[in-house]
């Protein structure tokens, strides 16, 4: 049995897969422990599972205007990077040294700047955990960067372009990582050769690529230790949850909605999504499903329109017949195993990229938030629900992402650096 620490930060679309990951190394007879913000404390631990506070706590969950700040098109990561991870290096550093003392591996999410000099510290080996393909700047294969969205239209260019992006990007980055350049030289370890948030992040014994290769294809510029896994579902469904009454009802009582959702974290901004929604959804004479978070129910909602805070995605994407979302990576990963069309509203960080690959499987389109107004958000669901296409290569991408065993694959991978 080896002692496991699994890190994360973020919304649940980032912790959810840990958790898959978890339940999967416990049953294989590991010791588990989730270091991760105090905020899934009580979600951890009624699943039995060592947690460990790893600051920065995730104060933007009830805090709408730092989530907006946070999910910023163009200044969100750098917020992130600045204000949140680099200013709180030396505080998760501390956390998850004392989380890691007697572990035997680690499995260091996107994010976590402090799991690798915790690693190379106590001298263990350790996993590079990524769940979307934007976390590799590929030359074959660019990324669509938040900061720079109008560079996407360049995709096609070729590599000289598509070096000269990567290049902008380690520039603009670079004076973002000074504090894990002062605590590496304080710890008295090796400098970096490159760029940690770019081409320098990886670890030399394992990266895991958390998603489908039918989703983004590995490429050779990528690290050559890359496992491509298969997405790892865990949405708490397993043998327990099931729609409530009212939900079930409504379901059964009509067509297949369309699902409206903005996943875990950015419903706490929606600024006019779920209004500009229900608006479309009544152009379209179509019944619709709106999950609402912690956000006050619309009134005077219809018959043909319902809106609930919460449903396990599993339960519910496959009851539709078209979803609506923010394109996080936990979101898309479902929204492509239901097999349903999409129409992606992206806010920042991995969300445009994440919106441009579902576009390009030919399974989805992409409307911009400043564009989601309800004539416009109306003629784009109306291409997807009239044109076959779409839903024929949506099923035809969940049959092959059901059949995937990502958690299975990653486990394995683990397991031979054991």
């Amino acid at each position: 049995m080896s002692r496991i620490v699994i890190t994360t930060i973020g919304s649940l679309g980032d912790l959810h897969p840990k958790i898959a990951l978890a339940l999967e190394l416990r049953k294989r007879g590991h010791d588990v422990v989730l270091a991760t913000h105090k905020e899934y404390q009580e979600k951890i631990e009624a699943l039995g599972f060592e947690f460990h506070r790893m600051r920065p706590d995730n104060i933007a969950l009830d805090d709408p205007q730092e989530m907006a700040r946070m999910m910023d098109l163009k200044t969100g990561t750098e917020y992130v990077i600045q204000n949140w991870v680099g200013a709180n290096l030396r505080e998760t550093y501390t956390d998850l040294m004392n989380s890691a003392k007697d572990a035997d591996f680690i499995i260091a999410s996107e994010g976590v700047l402090a799991a690798r000099l915790v690693a190379e510290k106590l001298e263990i080996p350790w996993a590079f955990a990524v769940l979307q393909p934007a976390s590799f700047l590929s030359v074959y294969d660019p990324s669509v960067i938040p900061v720079f969205p109008f560079l996407a239209k360049l995709r096609g260019f070729g590599s000289v372009i598509n070096r000269g992006i990567i290049q902008l990007s380690k520039v603009v980055s670079k004076s973002w990582a000074e504090p894990i350049h002062q605590l590496r030289r304080e710890l008295k370890l090796p400098p970096l050769v490159g760029n940690p948030f770019i081409d320098d992040k990886y670890s030399p014994y394992l990266v895991l690529a958390m998603f489908s290769p039918a989703f983004a294809k590995p490429q050779p510029d990528w690290a050559a230790n890359t496992v491509v896994t298969g997405f790892a579902f865990y949405d708490g469904t397993q043998g327990r949850a099931e729609l409530t009454p009212e939900l079930k009802q409504f379901l059964d009582s009509g067509e297949p909605p369309i699902v409206f959702t903005l996943g875990s974290a950015v419903v706490m901004a929606p600024g006019n999504f779920y209004q500009e929604s229900i608006q479309a959804a009544k152009q379209l004479n179509r019944r619709a499903v709106l999950l609402i978070g912690k956000n006050t129910p619309p009134e005077n909602l219809s018959k043909d329109i319902l809106a609930v805070s919460y449903v396990p995605y599993s339960q519910i994407f496959p009851y539709a017949c078209a979803i609506v979302h923010q394109g996080g990576i936990g979101t898309t990963a479902q929204a492509l195993r239901a097999g349903r069309p999409t129409l992606v509203m992206p806010y920042s960080h991995d969300q445009p990229d994440n919106a441009a690959r579902v576009a390009r499987l030919g399974i989805s389109r992409t409307i911009s938030r400043k564009q989601y107004l309800a004539s416009r958000v109306a003629h784009e669901l109306r291409e997807l629900l009239e044109n076959p296409k779409y839903a024929t290569k949506a099923a035809k991408i969940g049959c092959i992402i059901q059949a995937e065993n990502g958690v299975g694959v990653a486990c394995d991978a683990i397991e031979k650096q054991l």
